[in-house]
């Protein structure tokens, strides 16, 4: 393994587990909507609300494809300019973390009510992003 792998495998293994994560929320929302009576391919009715698992499918899945692929360009360019393998391996866990809690309490709580408790972990999963963000910044300035 080169250097660049041992340094920051750890890193590695979150980006891999998100990167799943995604592709999971995939696979069920194109599940869940194909199961639905006249369902028509990329269109989820704009009927449906959070009381839908349909919905909840959907949004989790666009949701991650909102946020996912930025956080991730994030953590190569971190780790491509040499950003403390252990700040960024905290980084990366916290934010996995949020948006896997922010999955499963999306996929088993129907509620309009916000905030919800989803909304919690989305915030976390924000927050680790944002730190990353001043974390590279000031590190990119210190070059």
């Amino acid at each position: 393994m080169n250097n660049l792998m041992e340094t920051y495998i750890y890193s590695f293994y979150g980006i891999f587990a998100l990167l799943l994560m995604v592709f999971i929320q995939e696979i069920v929302a194109s599940f869940v909507h194909a199961k639905q009576e006249g369902a028509v391919p990329g269109k989820v009715s704009s009927n449906l609300d959070h009381h839908s698992f349909e919905f909840r499918t959907h949004r989790t899945f666009m949701n991650s494809l909102e946020n996912v692929p930025f956080m991730v360009f994030l953590v190569l360019l971190s780790i491509f300019t040499g950003l403390g393998a252990t700040t960024l391996v905290w980084v990366v866990w916290v934010y996995v973390f949020g948006r896997l809690m922010h999955m499963v309490l999306y996929y088993k709580i129907a509620t309009n009510k916000n905030p919800s408790p989803r909304s919690y972990f989305f915030m976390i999963a924000s927050l680790a992003h944002m730190a990353l963000f001043v974390l590279l910044g000031v590190h990119l300035c210190s070059m």
